[in-house]
Order: C-alpha cells, then sequence, then structure tokens
C-alpha cells in the first residue's frame, strides 16, 4: 500500500464476501483487499463517466433553452 491509502471498514452482504474469497481463490485478485480496490476503482470510473455524460447533458439543454428564448425575444420584436 502506498503512502496516501486509507484503512477504511465497509459491511458489505456475506453474499459478496463469498464471492470475492472466490475471485481470490481462482487466482484473480491476490487478496480481498485488492478485490475491493479493484472494484471501488471500476465503480468510481463508471460513475464519473456516467456523471460527466449528464452534466454534458445538462448544459446542451440549457444551451437549448436559452438560444430558444433569445430566437423568441428576436423574432417577437420585429
Amino acid at each position: 500500500m502506498g503512502n496516501d491509502d486509507e484503512k477504511v471498514t465497509v459491511r458489505i452482504p456475506k453474499r459478496f464476501l463469498k464471492a470475492i474469497d472466490f475471485l481470490v481463490e481462482l487466482d484473480d485478485f491476490s487478496s480481498r483487499s485488492e478485490a475491493v480496490r479493484a472494484g471501488v476503482r471500476d465503480m468510481i470510473y463508471a460513475r464519473v463517466d456516467l456523471v460527466t455524460d449528464r452534466v454534458r447533458k445538462l448544459h446542451a439543454a440549457e444551451a437549448a433553452v436559452a438560444e430558444k428564448d433569445l430566437l423568441k425575444k428576436q423574432f417577437l420584436q420585429k
């Protein structure tokens, strides 16, 4: 572990722990800790992509509304 690692205590359902132990037994991970770190990392990457996509869509929607309002204002002034 690196110098910037923090130890946390997490409660997870037994079925998840059994699945993690199974992956460790199959040598997919060297330890429970490695498996949990990989799971957290993968979840963060997936969520960052999801959230940034949502933010882009929100900005696009806000820009479309602003453009519509500007066109409406311009059209009604004529």
